[in-house]
C-alpha cells in the first residue's frame, strides 16, 4: 500500500510563500522586544505570556503532526527491516555527532578557563533555586527513559506531549496499517488531510511568531537584565563561540561531505532560526522542519523517524553547553580535575544527555544529573549560573535544529531516500 502520488508535502501549497517575509517580521518582533525589556523591565516582564502561550500552541500540535506524518509514510514503506535501517543509521549518527560536541566543548573549556578566579564558595551559594533541578534529575534514570518511551495508553502519550512515546504509536500504527494491504485505504487517505489540516493550523498560528518572539525576548531581558551577562560574560561568550564553530566546521563539514552547502540549508530554514531565536525553543519550529524536509526531497518516512528522534537524542548545542557548564562550575569552585575524571564527566554526560531527553528545563536536569552522579563538582554551584542559562538558551536551540536539519538531510541522502534535483532547484532559488 503506498501513499497518494504527490502527498510528500502535506502543508497548503501556498503556506511557504506566506512565509517568505516571515523572518523579517520576527527580527523586528525579537529587537522591539529586547528594546522593551531593556528601558521597561517591568512591561518586559508582564510580556512572558506571549512566548509561553505561542510554544505551548505549537507543542500541542507536535503530537498530531509527527504521528500523521510517520504513519502515512510508513504505511507506505511497510517493511520493518527498512524502518529499523533508518532507525540504526539515524542513531549512528546521533552518537557520533554528539560525541563531537561533548569533545570539542570539553576542548574550549580547558583552553579559555571561563570560570578560573571566582574561587566561590559552594557552602555559601543559595542552592535553593536550583534544588528542583537535583531532585528531577533523579527522578529518570536511564533504565527508567527507555521504560518511560513506552505509554500508558495511546490516548495518554498525545496528552502529556512525549515526543517518543507518539513516535513508537506512529510506528507501530504505520506497519500495522501498511500489512492490511487496500483494506487500510480509507483510513490511509483520512490521515493523509488530516496531516494537511494540522499543517494548515500551523500556518495560522505561525502567524503570531513575530509577536510571540518579541515577547519571550521583551521577558528575558527584563527578568534578568543586561547586567547579568557581563557578570558571567566570558562562559558565554565561549558557549557562542563554541556553538558557531561546531556549526560552522562540524556540521558544514558533514553537510559538505553529503554534498550540500551548510549556507544554503540555513538560508533554507531561516525563518524556523528565527523563531528558534526568539522562542529559545527548537520546539517551537519543529512542525516547520518537517514540512520543509519533505518539501525538499527527504521522503516522508525519514523525516518522520529522524526529526522527532533527533529532538531527544541528537541535541548539539545542548552537550556543547553540558561540558562547558560542568568545567567552568570546577573551575569556579577550585574543583581540580585531572584528564581521567573530565574523561570520566565525558562518558556519564553521553548517558545522561540522552536519559532527560525532551523534559522541560532538560539542560539543567541533565546537569544536576551529572554532577550527582559523579560526586566530583559540587551541585549546589550550578546557582552560580542561573541567572544567565536563559540567555545561553538561545546558542543551545539553534545548534539543535541546525543539527537536526543536517542530520535529516545526510540519513536520507545515506538511506537513498533524497531527491536531489528537487533540493538543488530549492536550494539555488528556483522554486
Amino acid at each position: 500500500m503506498h501513499p497518494e502520488p504527490g502527498s510528500a508535502a502535506p502543508a497548503a501549497p501556498s503556506a511557504p510563500r506566506k512565509r517568505n517575509h516571515l523572518y523579517v517580521q520576527v527580527l523586528i518582533g525579537i529587537v522591539l522586544g529586547g528594546l522593551l525589556g531593556y528601558l521597561k523591565p517591568k512591561w518586559g516582564v508582564e510580556l512572558k505570556p506571549l512566548g509561553d502561550a505561542f510554544v505551548s500552541l505549537v507543542k500541542m500540535l507536535i503530537g498530531p503532526i509527527i504521528f500523521t506524518t510517520v504513519v502515512v509514510g510508513l504505511a507506505g514503506m511497510g517493511d520493518l527491516k527498512k524502518i529499523g535501517r533508518v532507525g540504526a543509521k539515524a542513531l549512528i549518527y546521533f552518537e557520533v555527532v554528539t560525541t563531537l560536541a561533548l569533545l570539542i566543548g570539553l576542548v574550549v573549556a580547558n583552553v579559555f578557563t571561563p570560570g578560573a578566579g571566582f574561587h566561590a564558595d559552594p557552602t555559601s551559594l543559595d542552592a535553593s533555586k536550583v534544588a528542583k533541578y537535583g531532585t528531577a534529575s533523579q527522578q529518570m534514570s536511564t533504565l527508567d527513559f527507555v521504560l518511560h518511551i513506552i505509554p500508558k495508553t495511546f490516548v495518554s502519550a498525545f496528552a502529556e506531549g512525549e515526543i517518543l512515546q507518539v513516535l513508537l504509536l506512529a510506528i507501530l500504527f504505520g506497519l500495522a496499517l501498511g500489512q492490511i494491504g487496500e483494506h487500510g485505504r480509507p483510513i490511509l487517505n483520512l490521515l493523509h488531510e488530516v496531516a494537511r489540516v494540522f499543517f494548515g493550523i500551523v500556518t495560522i498560528v505561525t502567524r503570531a511568531a513575530p509577536l510571540a518572539a518579541g515577547g519571550a525576548m521583551a521577558f528575558t531581558i527584563g527578568e534578568y537584565g543586561v547586567g547579568k551577562l557581563a557578570q558571567l560574560g566570558l562562559l558565554m561568550v565561549c558557549v557562542y563561540l563554541t556553538c558557531v564553530i561546531f556549526v560552522i566546521v562540524v556540521l558544514g563539514s558533514i553537510a559538505r561531505l553529503a554534498g550540500f552547502g551548510l549556507w544554503k540549508i540555513i538560508r533554507y530554514v531561516k525563518e524556523e532560526l528565527l523563531l528558534v531565536l526568539g522562542t529559545s525553543s527548537s520546539e517551537s519550529a519543529l512542525p516547520g522542519l518537517m514540512e520543509k524536509m519533505e518539501k525538499i526531497g527527504c521522503s516522508r518516512p525519514v523525516v518522520g523517524v529522524v526529526v522527532p528522534s533527533g529532538y531527544s537524542f541528537n541535541l548539539d548545542g545542548t552537550c556543547i553547553y553540558l561540558t562547558m557548564a560542568a568545567l567552568f562550575l570546577a573551575q569556579a569552585t577550585d574543583t581540580a580535575l585531572n584528564l581521567t575524571q573530565q574523561f570520566g564527566l565525558l562518558g556519564v554526560l553521553l548517558l545522561t544527555s540522552k536519559g532527560a531527553a525532551g523534559v522541560t528545563g532538560s539542560g539543567f536536569i541533565v546537569l544536576a544529573a551529572t554532577l550527582q552522579t559523579t560526586g566530583t563538582i559540587p551541585w549546589q554551584s550550578m546557582a552560580l549560573i542561573i541567572g544567565v542559562d536563559r540567555f545561553m538558551s538561545e546558542a543551545r536551540a539553534i545548534t539543535n535544529f541546525i543539527g537536526n536539519t543536517v542530520a535529516t538531510l545526510v540519513v536520507a541522502k545515506w538511506d537513498g531516500a533524497f531527491d536531489e534535483s528537487k533540493a538543488g532547484e530549492i536550494l539555488a532559488g528556483r522554486k
